[in-house]
């Protein structure tokens, strides 16, 4: 992880590019009448809208600054319009207006985004939506045109679209997402170089006015040729069960991507919110959703690592006009612009840069990023399994960003996780009851109370979203299903006096390795902020380690499908419980030293 490391990142635009996204639209304060820009019945005024385009001296080219600043107010009026409006009002007022589209039901999603104020869901929805627009632009272009152009950029500038809806509208499209001289909302969006906070609401809502007022436009051209427009198909994706590399993602996967997108340094701190959206979208079901925001934060974190890695921190950025983006093709590439060798491949590996190639680039793949920026999918039936593997590919490549001591923490709780569910292992209700007669011995009690007291202390160092057993009142009761990760389980349960033995110990085994994998967590999470032991200090850790080593290693014999010595375990317990009580005691352990440490530094 130390390859990321350095001052925070506060921006991904470039400084001319985050001027004109982020400053140039509202410098004209000036008031905007609504009633100039829509009517009533949402009927979209397109000549106050064109009339703020400029043109350069010649009037041969765009003005994208003068024009962005211009229409700066008329975006800020309409922005207020639709948050003026009810989700009826404006179904009522614009829904006919996006039929033309080959997803309707969209713009109404858009509009519940805008109302919410959340500036991650504002960005989603304008991906969504350029990605929407540019299909049915597609559809549009090929009532005229063979061949329909594959950039969006292109097909702003084609003959035929300025045939069917004039070419001062496209011009105003091009100031929006047509160009890297204007706002180019799409490309800095679908590229993963705007953060939520970045991307002013009201040009979302000038996207929706505009996809309304080209339904219109629209409408007329097809009556006056008596022409009528068609859909393509969406694109299924084919083969993907071959690309299945990953198992499904489980709740347990979830739980340690929430904590460790806090602590990866492959996640941006301002790109966070958009981590955390993709898994509420994954949670509910919303698999396109979820897919989009890893797509464009995947190739934000990797163009991280390309800059670092290949020395070119100025490529992290967005590029000026007369230069490309650092985008995915030139991340995954074998070698640089100027003929060197890409260290980024070098360094994610082989088996990690066959995924993505496999997932994005390969042009006998499913090439998602592509088919679902350009609007080709229908998103209602994106794949859970393709989500599924995104999302377990970040899980990975996260983790690889994470500091080796927490990611140790994390596989250690994952196993304390795992034993904590032994005490679901379904048995007879007869061996439950015989089990816990024969649990009624002092040895057994004393091993217990043991237990209860060191997790009472290890409890207070926990971090907030972990738990743990207090005590054995605390077990769970009910019957584990066929997903319940019973990856440490005992082995090989045989005869019924054999299972009496095992019941008896696992109700001490499970909460005693359990206390044990706690301790050693905490110990790693502790180890580089202790300032150091003397020679006899670091004598009596190193044999305090050692003796629990030994103790697991003892378990593992005793408990071994040919020794069966089940009874013997609870004295090996105990007196391995008295070994770190009586070591807890003095103080000694890295817990208790981090903290005298640190009251050093603070003194």
């Amino acid at each position: 992880m130390e390859v990321l490391i350095g001052d925070p990142i506060t921006t991904c635009l470039s400084p001319s590019v985050y001027d004109i996204i982020c400053n140039l639209g509202f410098q004209l304060r000036e008031n905007c009448d609504i009633n100039s820009i829509v009517t009533q019945n949402g009927e979209v005024c397109w000549k106050t809208i064109t009339d703020c385009v400029s043109y350069t001296e010649s009037e041969q080219g765009l003005d994208y600054w003068g024009s962005v600043r211009l229409l700066g107010p008329v975006c800020e009026a309409v922005h207020s319009h639709f948050l003026s409006l009810t989700k009826g009002q404006f179904e009522i007022r614009y829904a006919p207006w996006f039929q033309w589209t080959s997803f309707p039901e969209l713009f109404p999603e858009v509009f519940d985004a805008l109302e919410s104020l959340q500036s991650p869901a504002i960005s989603l929805s304008l991906m969504k939506l350029t990605s929407c627009l540019e299909r049915a632009l597609g559809d549009v272009f090929l009532l005229i045109g063979k061949e329909c152009p594959f950039l969006l950029r292109d097909l702003l500038a084609s003959e035929e679209l300025a045939q069917v809806f004039s070419q001062s509208v496209m011009n105003v499209l091009k100031v929006f997402v047509g160009s890297p001289c204007g706002l180019n909302l799409r490309n800095v969006l679908w590229h993963g170089f705007a953060s939520p906070e970045e991307i002013p609401p009201k040009y979302c809502s000038m996207m929706i006015l505009l996809t309304a007022g080209l339904g219109q436009l629209l409408k007329s051209y097809l009556q006056n040729t008596k022409l009528t427009l068609a859909h393509r198909s969406f694109i299924t994706l084919t083969n993907l069960e071959d690309l299945i590399v990953f198992p499904d993602v489980t709740y347990e996967v979830l739980s340690v991507l929430e904590e460790v997108m806090t602590k990866s340094a492959f996640i941006l701190k301002i790109m966070l919110p958009y981590w955390e959206v993709a898994l509420v979208k994954f949670k509910s079901h919303r698999f396109a959703d979820c897919a989009i925001l890893l797509l464009t934060q995947l190739e934000t974190g990797l163009r991280n690592v390309f800059a670092t890695l290949n020395r070119c921190p100025k490529r992290l950025l967005t590029a000026e006009s007369t230069a490309l983006y650092t985008t995915f093709d030139e991340i995954l590439a074998k070698h640089l612009n100027d003929g060197k060798i890409n260290q980024l491949p070098l360094f994610l590996g082989e088996p990690a840069m066959e995924f993505l190639w496999d997932f994005l680039n390969h042009q006998e793949g499913p090439r998602i990023r592509d088919h679902l920026s350009h609007g080709e999918i229908n998103l209602h039936e994106f794949s859970k399994e393709t989500t599924n593997q995104l999302l377990a590919f970040s899980v990975v490549l996260l983790l690889r960003f994470v500091d080796e001591g927490l990611l140790s923490v994390f596989k250690v709780l994952s196993c304390e996780e795992s034993i904590r569910v032994w005490a679901l292992l379904p048995f007879p209700e007869e061996l439950t009851r015989e089990a816990v007669r024969l649990e009624d011995n002092s040895e057994t009690n004393g091993c217990h109370s043991l237990i209860t007291k060191m997790t009472d202390e290890l409890y207070h160092h926990m971090p907030e979203n972990h738990c743990v057993l207090k005590d054995l009142d605390h077990l769970p009761t009910e019957t584990p299903t066929s997903d319940t990760p019973l990856a440490l389980a005992p082995r090989k349960l045989q005869p019924c006096r054999c299972r009496r033995r095992v019941r008896r110990s696992i109700r001490l085994l499970s909460p005693v390795l359990s206390l044990i994998l706690l301790l050693i967590a905490l110990e790693l999470v502790n180890i580089h902020a202790v300032c150091g032991k003397n020679a006899h200090e670091y004598q009596q850790y190193l044999k305090f380690v050692k003796s629990i080593l030994q103790y697991t290693e003892n378990l593992v014999a005793y408990t071994s499908y040919e020794k069966n010595k089940w009874n013997e375990t609870i004295n090996l317990t105990h007196t391995a419980l008295l070994k770190i009580w009586t070591f807890s005691e003095k103080k000694q352990m890295l817990i208790h030293l981090a903290k005298k440490s640190t009251n050093k530094v603070l003194l």
